[in-house]
């Protein structure tokens, strides 16, 4: 709905800018065009980070998602931020020229788009809300990415419409010229917000702290696990994480009895956290371990 929506508003505006020869409304068809490629892209990501697993990428594609809305990101800054300022610079230094029929219509393109947007804002909050409230549905780098273009863009009319406004009423195009420089700021802000939460999901980012706090409760209150070591997550997908914990079991366990306390652990870990897909289960002996990491083992401050 919201490449639907983008795709119409980005050839009206564009027809309308250069109609009125209005810089605000040239700057919120940049803005369109970058939104429309951002929805390719995240159409893509949904698509392709439902692939299953396979030999190459054994813990499965959900990090697409993280990829393409990072290249959604870089999109808005570019086209849509880069583009605005240019707009607004050059409006300040040459002027434009104005034409009342031309930014009559201009005004009336803005305010479809302004109901077009805001209809996909509200199918957008409306996603979210089925998705579990603003907590859980915004976890989703597409949703999240769709929310904030779609907001941005109810904003970025706002101000088109007020610089044009303006500029008719006072014939000075430093109004028009602001607007467009106000949109360069917002999309850039919006790109660097998206682009920082898409980078740090891209990298490795821990599951969330509640979900962490579940696995290490359940850790320590198994009677076979005498101490829980270290325990690591990190997000292989939108609904999948991967979970690695150093253990110390208690002494007297044969072999057999560790491969049945192994497994029952992880199958408790994947009730009660579900989107722990891939649990590693690391025994570890204390004293050993301590020993491995003795000075005389490492040969730090005169160790063999």
């Amino acid at each position: 709905m919201a490449l639907a929506a983008n795709l119409v508003i980005a050839v009206a505006k564009a027809v309308g800018g250069f109609l009125a020869g209005s810089p605000a409304l040239l700057s919120e068809a940049a803005h369109s065009v970058a939104d429309s490629l951002n929805e390719v892209f995240l159409l893509a990501a949904l698509r392709r980070s439902r692939r299953p697993a396979d030999r190459r990428h054994p813990f499965g594609y959900g990090k697409e998602r993280f990829f393409w809305s990072l290249l959604a990101a870089v999109g808005i800054f570019v086209m849509g931020g880069c583009f605005s300022f240019f707009q607004g610079v050059e409006a300040l230094r040459t002027g434009a020229e104005e034409k009342l029929g031309g930014y009559v219509a201009g005004l009336i393109v803005l305010g479809v788009a302004l109901l077009a947007e805001g209809a996909s804002l509200l199918r957008a909050l409306h996603q979210v809300r089925r998705q579990g409230g603003a907590a859980a549905g915004m976890r989703d780098p597409a949703l999240r990415t769709v929310v904030a273009e779609d907001g941005t863009a109810v904003l970025g009319v706002t101000l088109a419409m007020v610089g044009m406004v303006l500029h008719m009423v006072t014939g000075q195009v430093v109004w028009e010229a602001c607007a467009s420089l106000a949109i360069g700021v917002l999309l850039v802000y919006v790109a660097y917000r998206l682009g920082r939460e898409s980078r740090d999901q891209l990298i490795g980012e821990a599951a969330d702290p509640e979900s962490s706090g579940r696995i290490h409760a359940l850790l320590e209150a198994q009677p076979e696990i005498d101490s829980v070591e270290a325990l690591f997550t990190m997000k292989t997908g939108l609904d999948s994480a991967l979970v690695a914990a150093r253990i110390d079991l208690v002494p007297g366990l044969d072999s057999e009895r560790v491969e049945e306390v192994s497994v029952r652990i992880k199958r408790s870990i994947a009730h009660t956290v579900p989107e722990a897909r891939q649990i590693f289960l690391d025994v570890t002996d204390r004293v050993a371990r301590e020993a491995a990491e003795s000075p005389a083992a490492t040969g730090e401050r005169g160790g063999a």
